[in-house]
């Protein structure tokens, strides 16, 4: 005689309860995380406050023990030295030409080299990756003194050429690994089908693929912008005439020697030098944000 045990009713598994915030530990959750970001804001900007305001200030109130944090005695004699000494106009159109001329190639040449990395399989593809980021890590100092005999067998020295070419052995693969990003984040079906449309692979990616990392070359345009605009050790070796100098070298020319720093003048200097910056990001600001969100999220 067989006995069976009785069955016992099957019950649906419970799911575990969300935790649930309440409103008052949510909003000091947001209280504290806004008091942070105020925090990091307020110290990424008070060195650009202080090197406004002290490019307004008397030379005697900049050299004051106590720290004044409002130009009192506001003067534009700063700004009036920075003009009148030195080649300031020169080294203005140096830097725009320099960083104009290695943002434009960095970008073309970059965007070729992603779409071929990307888009198509061919021998050495993985060895050309590999030695991209070895490149990138090789520090820049340490390839002064080759660089320089290089161009000087080339006649390129003390040109506007010869620095954006130093600029863009540098820029361009940062800019090659980000872009490589920003091609594969675009699924390659897209194209495919605009081309089953009746377009030809160039139509396709001119009207498809460019349009959509449109925020990537931004995003990695304003590095190499950033990157030739700032540079000075390169600048400073390359670029040993007065007439030639970038706005970087002309800064020193408000270190006095034996009399000391002029830092009214490198504060108005300074300040000068980072309108076109200023000016550069507000043009591409939105689209610099796409870009860096598309770029933290596709990797």
């Amino acid at each position: 005689m067989s006995t069976t045990s009785p069955t016992r009713p099957r019950t649906a598994p419970t799911r575990p309860k969300a935790l649930k915030r309440s409103p008052s530990r949510k909003r000091k959750g947001d209280w504290a995380a806004n008091a942070a970001a105020l925090v990091v804001v307020l110290i990424m900007l008070f060195p650009v406050y202080w090197m406004i305001n002290t490019s307004f200030q008397r030379g005697v109130d900049i050299q004051s023990d106590t720290p004044n944090f409002l130009p009192w005695h506001a003067t534009l004699n700063n700004y009036r030295k920075a003009f009148e000494q030195g080649e300031f106009t020169a080294a203005l159109r140096n830097s725009l030409t320099v960083t104009l001329i290695t943002v434009a190639a960095a970008l073309l040449l970059a965007l070729l080299a992603a779409v071929a990395l990307t888009r198509f399989r061919f021998r050495g593809r993985i060895g050309f990756i590999v030695t991209v980021l070895i490149v990138q890590m090789v520090p820049a100092e340490a390839m002064v003194i080759s660089l320089f005999k290089v161009l000087d067998g080339w006649q390129l020295v003390n040109t506007v050429i010869g620095l954006a070419l130093v600029y863009l052995v540098f820029v361009l693969p940062f800019t090659i690994w980000t872009l490589r990003g920003f091609v594969a984040g675009v699924p390659v079906e897209l194209e495919e089908a605009a081309m089953v449309d009746g377009c030809s692979r160039f139509q396709a990616f001119r009207r498809i693929t460019f349009p959509l990392m449109a925020p990537g070359l931004v995003a990695t345009g304003t590095f190499a912008f950033i990157q030739a605009w700032n540079e000075f050790t390169f600048a400073l070796v390359l670029m040993n005439k007065p007439e030639n100098q970038t706005l970087p070298v002309w800064l020193q020319t408000f270190n006095e020697g034996a009399k000391g720093t002029d830092w009214g003048g490198v504060m108005a200097g300074s300040t000068l030098m980072a309108i076109p910056v200023i000016v550069f990001f507000m043009l591409v600001q939105s689209r610099m944000t796409e870009g860096l969100v598309a770029g933290a999220v596709k990797g």
